[in-house]
């Protein structure tokens, strides 16, 4: 399994002084003699943290593939064709959320997404689709003509932070908190059966799959064992337990997690 390196959160930690440091620059040879296979990085509409110069030297500079996570909105779709990292993934956003909330809303009728899949095609970029994991997507997509999908693996990251103890309470309800750990367990059970029988249903579609957000060193083990998904994106927990062990370290521990 494949693991792509989301960096944005070094440029968030830069970006709350405004200062010129840490440069996620500095992750690049790290990331790639440490063992990671890809980095990705999200330039979000209100430059909240990777900045377009930092695109621009990361795509430039990186020895490892750059997947360029996007909006669809022209202007956004305009410097991924400038840029020509190896893969834009086109990811819904809205400037109040803190990170993203689910997959893009797919449909055939959607001109703006279709237009921004043919242009980065044209340039000879790989398109990736972040999508929530259902049948319906992954059929969408196909029709779309994307090389990729990418799987939003919130609701089993917050599942399994809510099983098994790892929780931040201002995302889940009274309701979801005291539900039985026997439900629990069954809820958790449910989106791994359905993350794999969905992964073989894009695989069948002639989608190369991925995975990604709220993945960490407690739970992603179970993903692992999906043999379908041949590529994970992870940024928070790597850059969160760095600040301890260092990056490297971070990123080998990860690899080791995600043998098979």
């Amino acid at each position: 399994m494949l693991l792509g390196v989301n960096i944005d959160h070094i440029a968030v930690l830069r970006e709350a002084r405004k200062i010129a440091e840490p440069n996620p620059l500095d992750a690049l040879g790290i990331c790639k003699l440490a063992g990671a296979n890809q980095i990705t990085i999200h330039l979000r509409e209100d430059r909240r943290h990777i900045q377009d110069n930092d695109a621009f030297r990361i795509i430039k500079l990186s020895q490892l593939p750059i997947n360029l996570e996007c909006a669809i909105e022209s202007d956004m779709i305009d410097i991924a064709c400038n840029l020509k990292p190896h893969r834009v993934t086109l990811v819904p956003e809205k400037r109040e959320e803190v990170t993203t909330e689910g997959g893009l809303a797919l449909s055939l009728d959607n001109q703006r997404l279709k237009d921004a899949i043919k242009r980065l095609q044209r340039e000879e970029i790989e398109v990736s689709l972040f999508i929530d994991p259902t049948l319906e997507a992954i059929e969408l997509s196909s029709a779309l003509g994307v090389e990729w999908i990418e799987f939003h693996t919130g609701k089993y990251a917050n599942i399994y932070a809510m099983l098994y103890g790892n929780l931040n309470r201002t995302n889940h309800t009274i309701e979801q908190l005291e539900l039985p750990r026997k439900v629990l367990k069954q809820m958790l059970d449910d989106e791994l059966r359905n993350l794999r029988l969905l992964s073989c249903e894009a695989v069948e579609n002639r989608l190369c799959v991925a995975a990604g957000h709220g993945l960490n060193y407690q739970n992603v083990k179970e993903i692992v064992d999906i043999e379908t998904i041949e590529e994970l994106n992870i940024g928070q927990s790597i850059i969160a337990r760095s600040i301890f062990v260092g990056l490297h370290q971070a990123i080998v521990d990860m690899k080791k997690l995600m043998e098979r």
